[in-house]
């Protein structure tokens, strides 16, 4: 029999079956049942429809991580409207952009963020700004409280929602300055939260800590997976690794997700204030992504706490959860042989590794090629970018995602990521697109020619360095260069370091050669990628 694998049965199924249960610690402690919860979604779904949001139109949501959002996301998607989240570290100019470019007939803004969108409200499509607790910000707000009391909790009348439906824009840095919006259908988000259960072993009496921010593709999946087996949600508006312990202790959480910075902040709070771990019933699970943390890291997160700690591999277009780890392959090789790797295709998903001429490389875990990825989990097209869509999806090899990392494969299969061709600089596990931050010094004045390139770094993994060739006679300093890309742009995209050079090197057209400056800073790395 055939039925629709759509987001909202996720919580359907919570509500029914764990309508007593806790499903969600707001960050201010307030708990709700899976039953308050219920009714508080419907309650915003009836004030949503009111508004005028109808099947297909978009509802914007800027929010850290809280029981708003939770609520936002479900709440949009059961009346069969698209939820795009954005990100809360950007600034007005992006807010602009992408609320335009979504199309958004309604804005869900967190107080925190509020100003960041107050002037741009009059040029944007969008019909209706709600304020998660409006009291706290300047302006006229439509107060989300307010709404929710004003409107009936009985479930609001559903479309025919089918799987192949959007349900979510996720928005991502790409190789140019404006964001591409990834269009996930209801499909694709559902089978990534089970199959992000499956990996992590997430049941009903499992304790999610939100460290990841929700607007990453709602937590790897992480939203719908905590709900649809009827876990609760522990939020934490803002992250911090005392806070991170202090709720860890308080819920006895069992589960926690985040990139390598979020490892890293841990470990350096244990060791700086010998921070009591765990002391609760449930053993702890990190899950980490991207370029692995080195050997240290894992060895510390697993010894010296007692969690258990697993790495995979994703992209906002292609999962998550594209791949999955091998408890079997870790037990006859080794963890620290296999859990830095990526792993092999999560099900649902196929997974090659490609030359230039879209042949497979050997399985000799040295040849690298580029990452392609089809399947269930993969995202259905860029919204308003059939041109993009079309090259992503035909580069080397014709209806097969290109995801511009570049890895070696093993006699197992498992994928070690080596390289990005894309120039997206992944810092702390935000995406930063080199190009647009290049954009930004070429708007000073006394820059003759700029790039910007990865480098390693202890915290974040990886940053983002200009080298600047300056116009002759010109005097512009490393601090005024920092500066300003951060006056024009969100502060984590600037650089953090700046070097002056001569001259570039250059292609025979005059292309910047980027693998070349890498090369020198990524010398005594093991792979040109950060893990952060």
């Amino acid at each position: 029999m055939n039925v629709p694998n759509v987001t909202p049965s996720f919580l359907d199924r919570a509500e029914e079956y764990y309508s007593d249960v806790v499903g969600v610690v707001a960050d201010d402690g307030t708990e709700y049942t899976y039953g308050e919860l219920t009714e508080r979604v419907n309650r915003l779904s009836n004030a949503l429809a009111e508004l005028g949001v109808e099947q297909g139109d978009r509802v914007a949501a800027i929010s850290p991580n809280t029981h708003w959002y939770i609520e936002t996301v479900f709440a949009t998607q059961q009346l069969g409207a698209v939820v795009a989240p954005l990100n809360y570290r950007l600034v007005p100019d992006d807010y602009e952009y992408l609320l335009s470019d979504s199309g958004a007939t309604v804005a869900m803004v967190d107080y925190e963020y509020a100003d960041l969108i107050a002037d741009i409200r009059e040029d944007v499509p969008t019909d209706a700004f709600v304020c998660y607790e409006a009291d706290r910000a300047d302006g006229e707000w439509l107060d989300y409280e307010a709404l929710l009391a004003e409107h009936s909790p009985e479930p609001p009348e559903r479309p025919d929602i089918a799987e192949t439906d959007p349900a979510a824009i996720n928005y991502t840095s790409g190789t140019t300055g404006d964001p591409k919006g990834v269009v996930r259908s209801h499909r694709t988000d559902f089978l990534n939260a089970v199959n992000h259960a499956y990996n992590a072993e997430f049941k009903d009496d499992g304790v999610y800590l939100w460290t990841l921010p929700m607007f990453h593709v709602h937590g790897w999946g992480a939203l719908y997976m905590v709900t649809g087996t009827g876990g609760t949600h522990v939020c934490l508006r803002s992250f911090s690794a005392e806070k991170a312990f202090e709720r860890i202790r308080e819920y006895d959480v069992s589960y926690l997700s985040g990139a390598p910075t979020v490892l890293n902040r841990l470990l350096e709070h244990n060791r700086e204030t010998d921070d009591l771990v765990s002391s609760g019933a449930n053993p702890v699970t990190i899950s980490t992504a991207g370029a692995p943390p080195p050997a240290a890291t894992i060895e510390a997160v697993e010894d010296d706490f007692g969690w258990e700690l697993f790495h995979f591999f994703g992209h906002t277009e292609s999962g998550p959860y594209t791949t999955s780890h091998s408890p079997r392959r870790i037990k006859e090789k080794g963890r620290m042989q296999i859990k830095p790797k990526q792993g092999i295709p999560a099900m649902g998903n196929y997974m090659r590794v490609v030359d230039e001429h879209g042949e497979d490389v050997p399985r000799d875990d040295e040849t690298m090629g580029e990452v392609i990825l089809k399947g269930n989990l993969v995202f259905d097209r860029y919204w308003n970018k059939p041109e993009e869509t079309k090259q992503a999806f035909n580069d080397r090899v014709e209806g097969w995602f290109h995801s511009g990392d570049l890895g070696t494969v093993d006699e197992n299969g498992f994928v070690t990521i080596k390289d990005r061709k894309k120039d997206v600089i992944i810092s702390g596990g935000e995406n930063i697109s080199s190009i647009e931050l290049e954009d930004a010094i070429y708007d000073l004045d006394g820059v003759s020619k700029a790039t910007v390139i990865p480098v390693p770094h202890e915290e974040w993994g990886e940053t983002p360095k200009a080298l600047i060739v300056l116009q002759p006679g010109a005097d512009l300093t490393e601090e005024a260069v920092i500066a300003h890309c951060k006056s024009v742009l969100a502060s984590y995209k600037a650089p953090t370091a700046v070097e002056f050079v001569e001259e570039l090197p250059t292609t025979a057209t005059g292309k910047v050669q980027k693998h070349v400056l890498r090369q020198r800073e990524w010398d005594d790395e093991d792979r040109m990628i950060g893990g952060g």
